[in-house]
């Protein structure tokens, strides 16, 4: 594990997590290059910021689910790739059903250079605790759709409270929402602001030699 970094299901008791990189269940239909074991790593900072948004969620009867959190360089390089191979059908309904993949970037769904691979950035949900039922959100994660917007119009009443309560979770937490994904957020204050790690998400992590690209400002 590079050093500053934590897997975060092991200094946040009780948080639930689905790697979806790292399983079938993506927009690339396939785990992606990087995410070798179903889990999510963040920065100490991260992690801290997350356990206030944990124990405030807690207090109204809510959970976090995490979907993704640092993510290797490795893996957007291959989403960039996958963004320009042939059509395939295959997760177009589910995760791009009103654009072409090669719009993705354009329209700001998939990134050259990501916050998630600052360590700095983390995709979540909200479950409830007494039936562990994931709140609705009015679209499922990355759907890359203007319906995941936050201000999305095309969703219920119910749905556009749930997604503002994330919104008041963690921006009291330390993050800052992005306007075109509802379960995406960044850190205000990033330790890592301008460099781009690459060391893969393993359960081996110190036979790797951690890889980063520094960024000037």
């Amino acid at each position: 594990m590079e050093k500053g970094f934590v897997f975060l299901d092991e200094v946040l008791p009780g948080i639930r997590w689905d790697a979806k990189y790292a399983t079938w269940d993506n927009f690339t239909g396939k785990p992606v290059d990087g995410y070798e074991v179903n889990r999510i790593v963040g920065t100490h900072a991260l992690a801290s910021a997350l356990h206030a948004a944990q124990e405030q969620a807690a207090d109204l009867g809510y959970g976090l689910l995490l979907w993704d959190g640092y993510r290797p360089q490795r893996a957007v390089d291959r989403f960039l790739q996958w963004s320009e191979e042939p059509e395939d059908g295959l997760t177009k309904s589910k995760h791009y059903p009103n654009i072409n993949r090669t719009d993705m970037i354009k329209k700001g769904y998939v990134a050259t250079q990501s916050s998630h691979s600052r360590g700095s950035a983390i995709d979540l949900t909200l479950y409830r605790l007494d039936t562990g039922a994931l709140v609705p959100m009015g679209g499922d994660f990355d759907l890359m759709d203007v319906i995941s917007h936050h201000e999305a119009k095309e969703i219920g009443e119910a749905e556009a409270r749930n997604r503002r309560l994330l919104r008041s979770i963690m921006e009291s937490s330390g993050f800052i929402a992005y306007e075109c994904e509802w379960w995406h957020y960044r850190l205000k204050t990033e330790p890592y602001p301008h460099t781009y790690f690459d060391f893969p998400i393993t359960w081996d992590s110190e036979k790797y030699l951690p890889i980063n690209r520094q960024i000037a400002k």
